[in-house]
């Protein structure tokens, strides 16, 4: 969770990520027979998330086992499955190697194992990175040469113009040259970059839909079904019919710029929170008033007055807080901030600022108004004094355009709240290992064996549903078996809403992880309604990874777990099944 680019993957678990990930290049890439939409790119391959840093010299040392068990599943996952035609190779070393430059990763892996036929492309700078930083080379001829031999086709950066020199010291052949270029501009013959526009279908598509009423529905669609309900006591949320007057507080109300978080395009127009609030409350015949209070996480208390004072003649306070990109982004990134500013890259707390934390207080001691607590944020934060405190609490992220619209129908019953947490929320960084410590253990869900604010997996609905009739086609998996689990789920209480079924293996042997997301489904149900689900989980997701990274499938006993969440944490049915080595 200190990691600055966290906020652009899809969490901690590698199943969720792969999933995910499958999905996104393929709508990316297009089905076309012939051409693609565009070239996919997952990165960074591989082993990387932080410290930025760091990046540019240092040397991940992760064990066999957490690179196939963990660092690599999605990245096989987007080759072998989703087809991605290009792959971005990370700043980073991997075990005394530069990433852009490791035969293990770029040779033996992503060529011979996975048989990837598309290019690499180093991420921008990394090829300079292997003789300045890393110092695996003494010249930016022998780092460009290091690179191409190895399989990283493409550089953004400028070390390639060093390749003539390479050439002529005998560090690289022009055959390897060539190599490359085929890959290249056979990606580019993909895209149908060198014939008649009419024979592509995809050339035909006009600028014009990018700002389309269709894509910000779909914008709206989106932040609705990522936001995730943490809190919700005495069914404070959706907001009573009767209150007045909403007072809205905090640093991420009202700026547009917070609702997009790194790596985005610019909206024509956006939604923010206090926008969305006012446009619902309008309607319901609610005032709205509204005050800043604070900065994200600049020390300055002379709007905390204001803030109290519109409070106090307030029904209920939404305080809309949480994280910028001045506090999490990548390393110098200067996107989506004002003038002059540049991202702290990476947090070494993971607390809500206390500048926001000492606003709430004064909030909840002066006042005694009910608080709704709205986070705009990339990652977890520990928010423990809002957990124990505030009366409902949503977790928003960073929503997009349409960002505010969706916040807005969500507080006011408009929209039920289904999405899950993709990752761990931590009670503190001391429940954390060293940050350059890529070793698994204790790291993430899975082998996080203490007590977190919110687990991977949570969210709360303003519905109840109720798990029956669990049942498995077979309670012994061999190797090339599939098991078929399924369960009905039924609406049992509250308005229409989505269900996120999530199916879990645990165990308590610590050769495995201890906990594994292993399939999941988001549902609609309406009241009064059932659903019978069925998921199939393969004999490859029972089995052990070894020491040398090579999986086995050994004896041994699982619990499997079907319900809204992980184990211990949510409502659901649990069954044994057992593996059966060779």
């Amino acid at each position: 969770p200190r990691w600055g680019r966290g906020q652009e993957t899809y969490g901690e678990d590698p199943y969720l990520t792969a999933k995910m990930g499958v999905a996104f290049v393929k709508g990316l890439q297009g089905d076309d027979p012939k051409y693609l939409k565009l070239v996919a790119t997952p990165k960074h391959y591989a082993v990387h998330s932080g410290p930025e840093h760091a990046r540019h010299h240092f040397d991940v040392q992760p064990t066999e086992r957490d690179v196939w068990e963990t660092y690599l599943p999605a990245f096989e996952a987007t080759i072998k499955e989703g087809k991605a035609v290009s792959i971005m190779g990370a700043y980073n070393r991997v075990n005394g190697d530069p990433a852009c430059a490791s035969p293990t990763l770029l040779v033996d892996i992503l060529r011979d194992q996975w048989e990837f036929e598309g290019y690499v492309v180093s991420d921008c700078g990394a090829i300079t990175d292997i003789y300045r930083n890393h110092k695996t080379t003494a010249t930016a001829a022998e780092a460009a040469a290091l690179a191409v031999n190895a399989g990283c086709d493409l550089e953004c950066g400028e070390t390639y113009s060093a390749l003539g020199e390479a050439v002529r010291l005998g560090l690289i052949d022009e055959e390897t040259i060539d190599r490359s270029l085929v890959r290249l501009f056979t990606a580019r013959f993909q895209q149908g970059m060198f014939d008649p526009e009419e024979d592509v279908a995809y050339a035909q598509i006009p600028i014009s839909v990018n700002d389309s009423a269709e894509h910000r529905a779909l914008a709206l669609e989106t932040a609705r079904e990522s936001i995730v309900l943490l809190k919700n006591e005495s069914n404070f949320l959706p907001l009573a019919k009767s209150i007045n007057t909403i007072a809205v507080i905090g640093p991420n109300a009202d700026d547009p710029e917070i609702l997009l978080g790194n790596y985005n395009g610019l909206p024509s127009t956006s939604v923010t929170p206090l926008q969305g609030i006012q446009a619902l409350a309008t309607a319901a015949d609610t005032h709205v008033t509204h005050a800043q209070g604070c900065t994200v996480f600049k020390e300055d208390r002379s709007g905390f007055a204001e803030a109290v004072e519109i409070a106090k003649n307030a029904d209920v306070i939404v305080f809309v807080g949480g994280l910028s990109q001045a506090l999490e982004g990548e390393e110098g990134q200067q996107e989506g901030l004002p003038p002059g500013l540049v991202s702290r890259g990476d947090r070494v707390k993971i607390s809500l600022p206390d500048i926001q934390e000492a606003l709430l207080q004064k909030l909840y001691e002066e006042t005694g108004v009910p608080i709704v607590l709205v986070l705009l944020n990339g990652s977890a934060v520990a928010i423990n004094w809002a957990h124990d405190h505030a009366h409902a609490i949503l977790e928003a992220w960073y929503p997009g355009e349409e960002g505010g619209s969706a916040i807005a129908e969500v507080l006011f019953g408009e929209y039920n709240p289904g999405g899950r947490l993709p990752i761990t929320f931590y009670k503190s960084e001391d429940d954390l290992p060293a940050f350059e410590d890529y070793h698994m253990q204790g790291r993430t869900y899975r082998y996080f064996e203490g007590e977190p604010l919110y687990p991977f997996g949570y969210g709360l609905s303003y519905s109840r549903f109720e798990y029956s009739n669990l049942a498995l086609s077979q309670t012994q998996l061999g190797e090339n078996d599939t098991l078929t689990v399924t369960v009905d789920v039924t609406h049992a209480e509250g308005p229409a809403g989505d269900e996120v079924v999530q199916v879990y293996l645990s165990t308590d042997d610590t050769n495995y992880p201890l906990r594994q997301l292993v399939a999941f489904a988001r549902v609609y149900l309406a009241p009064g309604t059932t659903n019978h689900l069925a998921f199939e989980v393969s004999a490859d997701q029972l089995t052990r990874v070894l020491d040398d990274g090579s999986r086995t499938l050994e004896d041994h006993s699982f619990t499997i777990f079907v319900g809204g969440g992980q184990p211990g944490h949510a409502n659901g049915l649990q069954a044994t099944v057992r593996s059966i080595g060779e």
